[in-house]
């Protein structure tokens, strides 16, 4: 079928449906991570969003229950320049677009990926429509596209995250077995979802740790009667600051001394529980191969990143202290709290998809409550 991708600025961009038919509006950002896109598709942080995946060809390898970071799909549409006519993994249980179409998503394929990327980088991420259809109308997708809802000043962390609290006890998944890993549950770890990912809750089970997941505005007291040894503040989608419930309850826990990691958005939320505060970024940070510096040993980490949003620098109280920072373009990527078992990293230390570099921050994280003696 016929498919537009519209700009709220007008522009528009042809190609061919893949997926679901129908209209998706959302927030168009590009990701330059070269695989991946099953994982990036079911991150939640992509909630509300339309992915234009700048890897030439996506769908390869078709989709398989193993590589999904939550449920379901949560970004909003996908945008990809080919789209194979086969694809071929002994892993894959269907094609992509037939997973696309069976969870109403909708895709365009065959479009200039090239030239929209340029496109958002020189005027910023903005709001756009995919309409696919027998006959498609460019001027109602601009329409539509002008109607969507900004990402600023948009709490999509409560929409996304889980309703009711659960225990978590999958580690990281082993091809050789495949069997996911189980963990001794040597340190209870209480996840806040604001948009969790698999990959973070492996992880956390891989390291030793009993994890129980709860709502995004579960409260400080009922947290707390679970008697956790940590706290782990997820990743997720939209704008910090009108996240008041989570800010509060986090601002909580710091005055408590729990030790808290914080993922992207937990990272942003903890800042601003600490006192800093956060800006909507131009095009934001979407992809696996962006440099970061650790600024206490010098040494250059590749990350995997998905934010639209980051920490102002120059807003840190001074007992908020900066511990790493972007090579491309010198904006904050991670934090720690003076005399407070606290730190939080802007990329996605667990990947999926990208590299492991800073993998080490979850071993960091259960020597900070070790340290706790908790």
């Amino acid at each position: 079928m016929q498919a537009i991708l519209a700009l709220e600025d007008g522009t528009t961009f042809s190609g061919r449906g893949i997926g679901a038919p129908g209209a998706a509006v959302g927030e168009v950002v590009f990701n330059t991570a070269m695989t991946g896109y099953q994982e990036i598709l079911t991150d939640p942080s992509y909630a509300g969003q339309l992915v234009t995946l700048t890897a030439s060809h996506v769908g390869n390898t078709g989709v398989n229950p193993a590589d999904a970071e939550s449920d379901r799909i949560h970004a909003r549409g996908l945008i990809i320049r080919h789209y194979p006519r086969r694809h071929s993994s002994w892993r894959a249980t269907e094609s992509l677009s037939d997973h696309l179409a069976a969870s109403g998503i909708a895709g365009i394929a065959g479009l200039d990926t090239r030239s929209l990327t340029i496109h958002l980088r020189e005027h910023g991420a903005q709001n756009g429509c995919i309409l696919i259809g027998e006959t498609v109308s460019a001027d109602d997708a601009v329409d539509r596209a002008r109607q969507c809802e900004p990402m600023a000043g948009l709490d999509l962390a409560s929409r996304v995250c889980c309703e009711s609290s659960y225990e978590w006890s999958e580690g990281t998944f082993c091809l050789d077995s495949g069997e996911f890993r189980r963990g001794d549950g040597r340190r209870h770890v209480v996840c806040y979802d604001y948009g969790v990912k698999h990959s973070i809750l492996r992880l956390l089970v891989d390291a030793g740790c009993r994890v129980t997941v709860v709502p995004a505005r579960c409260g400080l007291d009922e947290l707390l009667a679970l008697k956790p040894d940590g706290v782990m503040l997820s990743n997720g989608p939209g704008d910090p600051q009108p996240c008041d419930y989570a800010i509060e309850a986090i601002a909580g826990l710091l005055e408590r001394e729990i030790p808290v990691f914080g993922i992207c958005l937990g990272h942003q939320l903890l800042a601003l529980a600490a006192g800093a505060q956060t800006t909507k970024m131009k095009f934001g940070h979407h992809g696996a191969n962006h440099p970061v510096k650790d600024l206490e040993t010098g040494q250059v980490l590749i990350t995997s990143q998905n934010h639209g949003f980051a920490v102002e620098e120059d807003s840190l109280p001074t007992h908020v202290l900066p511990t790493h920072r972007s090579l491309f373009d010198g904006t904050l990527q991670g934090i720690c709290i003076d005399g407070r078992p606290a730190m939080g990293f802007q990329g996605h230390p667990e990947a999926s998809p990208g590299p492991h570099d800073l993998r080490p921050l979850f071993s960091r994280f259960v020597d900070m409550m070790d340290g706790a003696g908790r």
